[in-house]
């Protein structure tokens, strides 16, 4: 179905289903592989590869940050540039965006490749546990240029109606990455490095895929000569922020608790909270991809002035983020002991129990996780990006911190207590921010939407 139709005609919560399923089924995918990944490391490798790759992640995800800012900052005036009927401008920003993507990939990439023993060693790891974290994270820096896209690409395939097709690279993604990576750490038996090199080819895969129907022009979007102009790159940084900080702030977030958890527990304690960030990152897809999924529906619709119909999207997004959530936390809840065998190996009595005792502190942060996530990608698609930074950076990086203070006294326990505390701090500052934006979200609908300036002038 054509973009236009499907994001202009369809019923609130036919669209719904059409546009979030195939986003949730992708992040199940992809939370699935994810789960793959750490249980064949632990499984293959052991315990102190499974801790490396939790302390390289970090600057894994750092390395994706500037393709994501660009990915998702590009793809929210794209898509209110379609509802306002401005095509060319649209496929404008989408080549831009592209060439933008591949550039900071091979800039980020090179800086760090050469800085991630320095980065490592700063973090109190030592011996094998650095070396393995070094060699992983130095496999991603090396196909920074080649694979950043990747996220990007899924997020422009929607904005064109791709949203099947989006589904099935990601499956295929998922499934290739899961194959390779058990291939080299169960077959042939190589060593961490393997498990990265793995994700980087599948990611490749999916990318070259991705590209066929925006080079045979059989997309709304089109590849054009670039014309680069500063209140475009502006308007994409702006749009594009609240996921960068984000994703930033979190991992530095995860930099500074990994550092404590060295020095507090060693390995066992980063192992442990490896665990928590895999479950979380099971959880975690389906929301974003449910929410993500509705973003270019909601900014056509924004765009075109039919504020009602973005409305009903929302309370969508917001009622199966709240089911989401929980579920995660029945699940989490019944299941802390599979959950921690899973990951871990070789557990002695007490690293059992200190692991459940983390993961039931935890899975309460499901209680009002979904607040903060569903506002977030809702100002996020109707190009609200401030307050969509004020609840980015505030759960990702300013009330963990606060909370890392406020709760040291409890040691281990204030750090497993923190995720749960930092959400509702996060819901009641994402209550506020609806509350004071209220009125632009009741504006009634305009009958048009805004004529596109270059047809005015050429009439």
């Amino acid at each position: 179905m054509e973009s236009k139709t499907l994001f202009a005609r369809t019923a609130p919560v036919k669209l719904f289903f059409i546009a979030s399923i195939p986003g949730a089924i992708s992040m199940l995918a992809s939370a699935l592989y994810q789960m793959f990944d750490g249980v064949f490391v632990g499984q293959f490798l052991g315990p102190t590869a499974f801790a490396a790759i939790n302390l390289a992640m970090p600057f894994v995800i750092i390395n994706f940050s500037l393709a994501d800012l660009i990915g998702v900052g590009a793809s929210v005036p794209i898509s209110i540039n379609l509802g306002q009927k401005k095509e060319k401008a649209a496929s404008n920003i989408f080549t831009c965006a592209v060439l933008m993507i591949i550039g900071t990939g091979c800039v980020i990439g090179a800086a760090l490749f050469f800085s991630a023993p320095t980065l490592i060693r700063l973090m109190g790891a030592e011996g094998e546990f650095a070396d393995l974290a070094v060699s992983y994270i130095r496999v991603y820096a090396a196909c920074s240029p080649f694979v950043t896209i990747v996220f990007a690409m899924d997020n422009f395939q929607r904005i064109c109606g791709l949203i099947r097709r989006s589904m099935l690279l990601n499956i295929l993604m998922s499934a290739t990455n899961a194959v390779l990576e058990f291939i080299f750490l169960g077959v042939f038996h190589w060593n961490i490095w393997a498990a990265a090199l793995a994700n980087c080819t599948g990611s490749l895969i999916c990318v070259l895929l991705s590209l066929i129907p925006f080079l045979q022009k059989k997309t709304i979007l089109r590849f054009v000569r670039p014309r680069f102009h500063f209140p475009m790159i502006r308007q994409i940084v702006a749009c594009g922020t609240p996921n960068f900080l984000n994703n930033i702030a979190g991992r530095i977030t995860s930099i500074l608790l990994n550092a404590i958890l060295v020095r507090l527990g060693g390995e066992t304690a980063v192992s442990i909270y490896g665990v928590l960030m895999y479950t979380d990152g099971f959880v975690q897809p389906l929301m974003y991809g449910m929410c993500d999924s509705l973003q270019p529906a909601v900014g056509f619709n924004w765009g075109a002035g039919k504020f009602s119909r973005v409305r009903a999207i929302e309370r969508c997004c917001f009622m199966a983020a709240a089911v989401i959530c929980g579920l995660a936390l029945i699940a989490v809840l019944l299941l802390p002991e599979t959950l921690t065998r899973l990951f871990m190996t070789g557990l002695t009595p007490e690293t059992l129990q200190m692991a459940v005792f983390a993961i039931r502190l935890f899975a309460l942060t499901y209680i009002t996780r979904w607040i903060s996530f569903a506002t977030q990608s809702y100002m996020l698609a109707i190009e609200k990006p401030l307050p969509a930074s004020m609840i980015s950076v505030s759960t990702a990086l300013v009330f963990p911190v606060i909370l890392v203070a406020a709760l040291w006294p409890l040691g281990l326990t204030g750090i497993w207590l923190n995720f749960a505390a930092t959400s509702v701090l996060a819901a009641v500052l994402s209550a506020v921010i609806l509350f004071k934006v209220r009125p632009q979200l009741r504006q009634p609908d305009r009958e048009e939407p805004f004529p596109d300036i270059e047809t005015v002038l050429e009439k």
